[in-house]
């Protein structure tokens, strides 16, 4: 398939070089996405449908469409209709299919098939081995791709409709992630030329987690999809640079700062006092200052855009003076009205008027002049919290200014309210759960006109200013009519991981529901004193006994000791984000970057100063409890200090 279309001669077929450059880029781009990737099977399952469903068929399901020298296919995409059996088929529904039948592969290689005859009353239900194993299989490298074990609660919202938001609330280890990448690539497939045209998104909480998920797309073929942090999204403004104190950053984040923004925003408008006389020839045209103040006031009621208002403002004024000329007799046309429009009279009247607001100077002068915040605020922010995100050193300029990352979030914010901010057509938002209101109206902003798949757990929340409902962050987000979807079947953690992990539940989260793990792994988690570093090294070279990654977490304070401790010891380490190799494969892990990473086997460093870390106890117990489900395969958790007595099983909330 890659060598016809590399084969292809277009010049008999474009009219002009521009014709010719785009459909060669689209010939480059089919190209790119047709690339060989090496140990990645084309096809991973078989449907036989029964005779009275699409002519007794034989389908093979794979990551892409494959077809053959004549053009019929051999291969089908597994979001095509015809591949869903593959996923929801069942003995209770057998969806008109006679047999399933998924492959098995080892290094690329075909190794195992296992069959299953979902009409036949003789065979009993049985727990897929090549399911399990699949999801088993050690972590070297980035996040891949789930098409091979995708469950029927997760194909549902995999399959869901482009035109409504989903919210999946999961636990650690049941697959939200993956379902929310896979639920772009399935849209992709479905509505290709409709976001190939308004572009899709997905936004991570930070570079590492993106670096970790960013060859899940492209190794289902999709390579457009871009990908961002929303500091990222927003810091396009101004550069960030400085950081905020927790009160500060509660305060900023809120979104009642929208309030105080749109007010300080449209304090740039003032009401006409003079009327504007329009010189044209030897006629003097004359609107009167009160209806100036009409029109004005008219534009100031109707709540749009303040750059998009200063734009019809000109307009306006000089349809008044059209008026004025047809009364006189005149007829003039909509030339007449826009060289009105461009008058010297008009423009100072506008510029005197409706002035334009540079929205980083705006903000600048909020956070700088109590004053100034004192207006805007007044019955939406106290003074307590006035003064606490004002500057206590007022900055010169915009440039010289150490903005925070709330800061440029506020920019962001009166940006918009200028000027709209372009959408897209679909925008995937993971971690959700640590977004601050505002945040969540940045992101909103991205998909007004488009929909949004937003993934997180609210146990998981690390931030002073963690979502407590999803009703109130989509909200925030603009799509208060999303639907809530929960995962509550764990695939990754081990049953006995997740169970010590779920000790923290009853004391961070109440009355949210703990994660059912379908894997059971004797032997998984062992929890030991430890004697200072050596002891840490020790069983980090223990871990790398076993096949796949490791990661050591700890408090981000613990890091700079530990790298040097195993740095003595001889044990090569990586950052996380970087690719593990099979000379490399441990990865040192502040506590503070863990989320949404998994790792074989887990080795964690005194819980006690990971809660510690943090401003207040639950935050930290939700670190700590980010940290407990980072392990696929085994959890090694090491503690000098007493273990947090949240986690000792007598405790009660």
């Amino acid at each position: 398939m890659r060598e016809d279309v590399e084969a292809m001669d277009i010049r008999d077929v474009t009219a002009n070089w521009v014709n010719a450059a785009v459909l060669q880029k689209q010939i480059e781009a089919r190209v790119a996405a047709l690339a060989d990737l090496r140990h990645t099977p084309l096809f991973f399952g078989r449907l036989d449908y029964l005779e009275t469903a699409q002519e007794g068929q034989r389908f093979y399901v794979g990551r892409r469409h494959v077809h053959d020298a004549d053009g019929d296919p051999m291969v089908v995409d597994w979001r095509a209709p015809v591949s869903r059996p593959f996923y929801r088929a069942s003995r209770k529904d057998p969806m008109h299919i006679g047999l399933r039948r998924r492959f098995g592969y080892t290094g690329g290689d075909l190794t195992a098939y296992e069959d299953e005859h979902l009409t036949d009353p003789d065979e009993q239900e049985r727990t897929s081995r090549l399911l399990q194993a699949e999801i088993e299989r050690p972590r070297v490298g980035p996040m891949r791709d789930i098409v091979a074990t995708i469950q029927p609660e997760q194909d549902e919202i995999v399959r869901s409709g482009l035109a409504g938001t989903v919210c999946v609330q999961g636990g650690p280890g049941t697959g939200k992630t993956a379902v929310g990448l896979h639920r772009v690539a399935y849209l992709l497939y479905a509505h290709r030329e409709r976001l190939a045209r308004t572009g899709t998104l997905v936004i991570g909480p930070n570079r590492s987690f993106l670096h970790y998920i960013e060859q899940v797309l492209p190794a289902l073929g999709e390579l457009e999809v871009r990908q961002a942090t929303v500091d990222e999204l927003v810091g396009t403004h101004v550069e960030v640079r400085g950081t905020d104190t927790a009160p500060a950053g509660l305060v900023k984040g809120d979104a009642r700062m929208a309030e105080v923004l749109r007010r300080a925003v449209r304090s740039y408008v003032t009401v006409p006092a003079e009327p504007v006389v329009v010189v044209r020839g030897s006629r003097r045209w004359r609107v009167p200052a009160y209806e100036l103040q009409e029109i004005v006031t008219e534009l100031l009621d109707r709540d749009i855009r303040y750059g998009a208002a200063r734009d019809a403002l000109p307009q306006r004024i000089a349809h008044a003076v059209l008026v004025r000329m047809e009364q006189a007799g005149e007829a003039p046309d909509d030339r007449v009205q826009d060289a009105v429009a461009r008058n010297a009279a008009v423009k100072a009247a506008v510029k005197e008027v409706w002035p334009p607001v540079d929205p980083a100077k705006l903000v600048l002068r909020l956070l700088s002049d109590p004053a100034f915040l004192a207006v805007h605020a007044d019955g939406v922010l106290d003074p307590e919290e006035q003064a606490a995100i004002l500057w206590a050193k007022p900055p010169r300029s915009v440039r010289s200014a150490r903005w925070s990352a709330a800061d440029a979030v506020l920019v962001d914010e009166a940006a918009d309210l200028v000027s709209r901010t372009p959408s897209l057509g679909h925008v995937v938002l993971d971690e959700a759960q640590d977004l601050s209101p505002m945040q969540y109206r940045a992101v909103g902003r991205r998909c007004t006109t488009g929909s949004a798949t937003v993934l997180g757990d609210l146990a998981q929340g690390t931030t002073p200013w963690a979502t407590r409902s999803w009703a109130e962050a989509l909200a925030h987000l603009g799509k208060p009519e999303a639907a809530v979807e929960e995962l509550t079947a764990g695939f990754r953690v081990p049953r006995e991981v997740i169970a010590y992990a779920s000790r923290l539940l009853p004391h961070m989260s109440p009355g949210l529901a703990e994660v059912r793990s379908v894997r059971e792994s004797p032997g998984s988690l062992e929890v030991r004193p430890a004697d200072g570093d050596a002891d840490v090294v020790a069983a980090c070279a223990e871990s790398l006994r076993h096949q796949g990654s490791i990661g050591l977490i700890a408090a981000d304070a613990r890091v700079p000791a530990l790298a040097e401790a195993l740095a003595g010891a001889g044990l090569p380490h990586l950052a996380p984000g970087d690719e593990t190799t099979p000379d490399c494969r441990l990865t040192l892990v502040p506590a503070s970057l863990a989320k949404g990473l998994e790792y074989d086997h887990v080795v964690l460093d005194d819980p006690a100063a990971i809660v510690a870390a943090e401003p207040d106890e639950r935050t930290g117990l939700r670190r700590l409890y980010v940290a407990l489900t980072r392990a696929v395969s085994g959890l090694t958790v090491l503690h000098s200090a007493a273990l947090p007595p949240q986690l000792c099983k007598s405790t009660t909330p």
